[in-house]
């Protein structure tokens, strides 16, 4: 935890980060991997790679890495297997069991080869299965075509031997006698081919084989009426079953390799009718044995996936622990006698007593005669930066990291920015309608969040559900905000009173002010109801907004410069607050924080003074009168004095800083020939940073200086005006909701047709949801951001540290293989 300076409060978490040191462990080779065991199940050591010059195959456990990636591999195909089967792995507490590493993998080899020989089997029986459905379906189609073609060669056959047993008629063909009289040896035989072709490709089949035969063909297909399962690729498609009749070798050739060419399987048929009754009888017996084979092995397939599935989190969980465990050896060094590995890591100051009691416990447990030696080094190197956070702050804190880490022990945003960001937010955001419904979607994540933990979300879903105490606390406060502005769906409601306004008489009633008397107290607490759909509404809101914008951007540039104040503190750096956090101070403050007084000056007072006026010529006319725009009495002189006070701050930052650290490098380094002897491990740690304070270029730092001081007084100006987005946003989000309101719901109603108002009431819930909820959220989220990350950080915070990762098993579960 970080140490503040002063025993009055207690330290805080979030404020600094935890104090960190640089450990040296001393491990015996043969209590080794229980050590880094016993470390990762605590989780609070950041190991340091002590080997980054060889390569992964050069380090000491080379070899088991590889033995944990095989086994890895195992599991990995054991869970597609699962998948593909639908069987999911057990969901059962992991029991605490000792399995034998050496046991494990030749448990695995043995499971991975029975299931490939398994799928392979099964894989050979499918596709004979998928091949004799196919056939049965062939010789029930092609005997159809055959049965038909002698049905009708028969009637034929009988009116021709009708015909001739008559009177030749004109009608007679005049070739008959010559055609039946024809020799029956000189007969061509036509040969014939039969099988399936995919139905998509059925029509180029037949005009290819059309034109390759020169029409020397004749083809009939029949459609299968269900798609059947093809078996070569094991999908299902939509086939055609065809018979190919040719004459002659040549064409037979060029059929076969059609065939080929467009994945039609053919099959043997024979025209005898008897052995086409006797084939089908035959394939189907051996469907059904096929069928029968296949199941039972997909029952004991099923059954060894299910034994797989009950250990494999167990395994799995095993395997990823013993990898990271060698993983991490391997980054630990040999000592000289080779009977010892040396480690250094980060751990934060608090757990160094559980760190050396794992040592203890490990050294005992693996029955080693000298136990770990645990040391702290001390080094000149940047400590990593590490914050307790829970499931509350952790997001918050995580919109700070993303515009840069916390340098070790800077002051962290992330605790006002649990109150400032969802507060900026509101602002811009401020509707207690859109409020609650914000609350309702987030108390849903909330109330169910165990469950969701647990899942897999999609992208947008996982992010919401991460954010959800962050939207939870923008919703709070655009409630908040909301009742101030008093807008519930731009509509006003007097929840606190009365309003303070009245009508002098009946005529008034329209929405003008004109008429409206005071009549009462102010309204006690935010907008009188009165000011909406009036015509001084506008720009009374815009004023109010605006002018409130001012104030809240320079009370949160003035905490960004006073929280540098504590960093310099913290850190004792003098010439920071000197010659940093005092000018900046008076720089803003006399400008800008003027004009915050200004603003509440007038509001006391009722005054009509033209602020615009009053700032513009304090820079071009400081000391012309100011007539009907003075607000207090000495104003002019007040300008004067300020005007002069931000001139004097501009060099008072840019000039004295870089001589004094100049001045400060020469006195460090003054008499540094002679210096008494250090120790070895001292003289090694001062090696390390000797280089960076070899040399000290002024005019680097000098133009380093410069370009701060010009970032200050410019961004003093642009941050300021950037804080009027509050206004823009809030303005936007307000008219928006008044335009749906009045232009969809109410012009709905207005009909009176109950049609037209359930369309009207659809259209403003989706306009509502889509634009408002969802666009506008977005938006105003995205401006609150940047407010804080430019306009407040920059003012204070470095952001260039780098954070604690410790070797940890609870993280392994969030990372990939």
């Amino acid at each position: 935890m970080g140490e503040v300076t002063g025993g009055c409060c207690p330290p805080m978490d979030l404020f600094r980060s935890e104090a960190m040191q640089l450990v040296q462990l001393i491990i015996p080779i043969e209590s080794a991997h229980l050590t880094v065991s016993y470390l990762g199940d605590l989780g609070l050591l950041q190991f340091k790679d002590l080997n980054a010059e060889k390569s992964p195959f050069q380090r000491t456990y080379a070899a088991q890495i590889k033995k944990c990636g095989e086994m890895a591999r195992k599991l990995r195909f054991f869970k597609e297997q699962m998948e593909k089967a639908g069987v999911s792995p057990s969901s059962k507490p992991l029991t605490q069991t000792d399995i034998d590493m050496d046991g494990l993998e030749l448990k695995l080899g043995e499971l991975e080869s029975e299931l490939v020989e398994m799928n392979a089997n099964n894989d050979k029986l499918q596709r004979a299965y998928n091949e004799l459905i196919e056939y049965k379906l062939v010789l029930l189609k092609a005997g159809e075509f055959f049965s038909s073609a002698l049905s009708s060669a028969t009637a034929q056959q009988r009116e021709l031997e009708s015909r001739q047993v008559g009177e030749e008629s004109l009608d007679t063909p005049l070739l008959a006698d010559q055609e039946i009289s024809t020799d029956s040896s000189k007969q061509v035989k036509l040969g014939f081919l039969s099988g399936l072709v995919p139905k998509e490709k059925s029509l180029a089949f037949e005009r290819i084989i059309f034109r390759a035969t020169r029409g020397n063909v004749f083809i009939r297909q029949a459609a299968v009426e269900e798609p059947v399962k093809d078996p070569v690729s094991g999908e299902k498609t939509e086939k055609n079953v065809f018979v190919v009749f040719y004459s002659g070798e040549r064409a037979k050739t060029k059929i076969l390799k059609i065939c080929e060419a467009f994945g039609a399987n053919r099959y043997p048929f024979t025209e005898d009718f008897g052995k086409q009754h006797q084939m089908i009888d035959e394939v189907s017996g051996r469907v059904s044995e096929l069928k029968t084979t296949i199941d039972a092995g997909l029952a004991h397939r099923s059954n060894l996936l299910h034994t797989i599935g009950d250990q494999f989190v167990q395994w799995n969980s095993l395997v990823r622990k013993e990898k990271s465990i060698y993983h991490t050896l391997n980054m630990l060094s040999l000592d000289v006698t080779k009977k010892c590995l040396v480690a250094e890591g980060w751990s934060p100051v608090f757990g160094s007593k559980q760190i050396q009691e794992a040592l203890q416990r490990a050294a005992f447990d693996s029955n080693s005669q000298v136990g770990a030696i645990f040391q702290v080094l001390h080094t000149r190197e940047s400590p990593p930066t590490y914050f307790r956070t829970n499931k509350f702050t952790t997001a918050f804190q995580e919109i700070v990291d993303a515009y840069g880490v916390a340098k070790y022990q800077e002051a962290n945003p992330g605790v006002y920015t649990i109150v400032t960001f969802p507060f900026l937010f509101a602002v811009m955001f401020g509707d207690w309608g859109h409020g609650i419904c914000l609350l309702l979607a987030t108390l849903v994540f909330i109330i169910r969040e165990k469950k969701l933990s647990g899942q897999k979300l999609g992208d947008i879903t996982e992010m919401t559900f991460g954010g959800r105490y962050v939207i939870l606390m923008m919703a709070l406060f655009s409630i908040y905000t909301g009742l101030i502005y008093n807008e519930f769906f731009s509509v006003p409601f007097a929840l606190f009173g009365r309003s303070a306004y009245a009508c002098r008489d009946l005529s008034c009633r329209d929405a003008t002010t004109e008429g409206l008397i005071k009549v009462g107290p102010a309204y006690p607490f935010g907008v009188d109801p009165v000011w909406h759909g009036t015509r001084s509404e506008l720009p009374f809101l815009n004023s109010l907004k605006m002018k409130m914008s001012i104030l809240l951007g320079v009370a949160q540039m003035n905490l960004g410069i006073i929280l540098s104040y504590f960093n310099a503190v913290y850190f004792r750096n003098g010439l920071n607050i000197w010659f940093q956090f005092i000018p900046q101070m008076i720089f803003l403050n006399s400008l800008f924080g003027y004009l915050s007084l200004l603003i509440i000056v007038k509001w006391c007072t009722g005054s009509q003074a033209d602020l615009y006026h009053v700032m513009i010529y304090m820079f071009l006319s400081p000391t012309d009168e100011l007539g009907e725009n003075q607000l207090f009495v000495g104003q002019k002189i007040v300008q004067q004095v300020l005007l002069l006070l931000a001139l004097v701050s501009v060099p008072w930052m840019l000039l004295p800083k870089p001589f004094l650290l100049k001045k400060q490098h020469q006195d460090r380094h003054q008499g540094q020939s002679y210096a008494p002897l250090q120790s070895t491990e001292e003289s090694l740690q001062v090696e390390v940073n000797h280089d960076a304070h070899e040399e000290f270029e002024f005019s680097e730092v000098f133009v380093h200086q410069l370009i701060h001081t010009i970032e200050f007084v410019l961004g003093a100006v642009s941050n300021t005006a950037s804080y009027l987005r509050l206004w823009a946003l809030s303005l936007a989000h307000s008219e928006l909701s008044s335009v749906f309101y009045e232009k969809v719901l109410l012009l709905a109603w207005g009909f009176n047709n109950i049609a037209i108002l359930i369309v009207g009431i659809i259209v403003f819930i989706f306009a509502t949801v889509g634009v408002l909820l969802v666009m506008e959220t977005l938006s105003a989220f995205l401006h609150a951001l940047r407010l804080h990350w430019v306009e407040f950080q920059n003012k204070f915070y470095e952001g260039d540290g780098y954070k604690f990762y410790p070797f940890s098993f609870a993280l392994l579960s969030d990372e990939d293989e």
